[in-house]
């Protein structure tokens, strides 16, 4: 029963479609305007307005948040809960039931909840984000390339990222398994750009 709880309040939480309630008020459907993506990053380049795109970053990545404090405050003293939680909320964000299993990439809503509970596989995302936006200057390219080589850091050190997780797995191998699959489900929401990104690079080398 604790881990349909768990899953239950994560999905529940993540499938609040954001952007898409924002910008129906606006008389948008944004399923179909810009990218398609039903997310903070295109709820902003579609309404040209800063505030609408980090209205619906904040209130995603407090869908993730909320989502941990709560099981958390369930099961205080248990990994796998507040995991299923975090995972399955950004599952339902990215396939969200209520609109035809649309969504966003679940950047923001990862985010909400790792701070509290994985901080170190945020940090190490966002570090290595930088590092490739210093290089490269695209941020959907920067996505893509955070998300697996993050995963690879935790590989590489798994005991000191197994540090940083609040509350501690049982053994190491919980805590990579939850990192893959909720890395695994952000970075099946960017094959889409990764293609187009792909396709872009070969169009500029035939031109030369």
């Amino acid at each position: 029963m604790q881990y349909l709880i768990s899953i239950i309040i994560g999905y529940i939480l993540g499938s609040i479609p954001t952007a898409y309630l924002v910008m129906k008020r606006k008389g948008i459907d944004i399923t179909t305007a810009g990218s398609g993506n039903v997310g903070a990053m295109n709820s902003y380049e579609v309404s040209k307005s800063k505030l609408t795109g980090f209205i619906v970053f904040a209130i995603d990545f407090l869908k993730g948040l909320i989502s941990v404090l709560l099981v958390k405050a369930i099961y205080p003293e248990e990994f796998i809960f507040p995991a299923l939680a975090i995972l399955f909320a950004v599952f339902s964000h990215c396939f969200n039931p209520w609109i035809n299993f649309k969504g966003g990439r679940g950047l923001a809503t990862a985010a909400g909840g790792t701070i509290i509970f994985f901080p170190y596989l945020l940090f190490s995302w966002i570090l290595l984000w930088v590092i490739s936006y210093l290089f490269k200057k695209d941020i959907l390219l920067s996505n893509i390339l955070a998300t697996p080589f993050s995963l690879l850091l935790i590989l590489g050190k798994p005991e000191i990222a197994f540090k940083y997780v609040f509350p501690l797995p049982k053994n190491i191998d919980e805590m990579i398994l939850f990192s893959a699959a909720g890395l695994l489900i952000i970075f099946i929401k960017h094959i889409e750009p990764l293609k187009e990104i792909i396709e872009h690079y070969k169009t500029k080398r035939l031109m030369k």
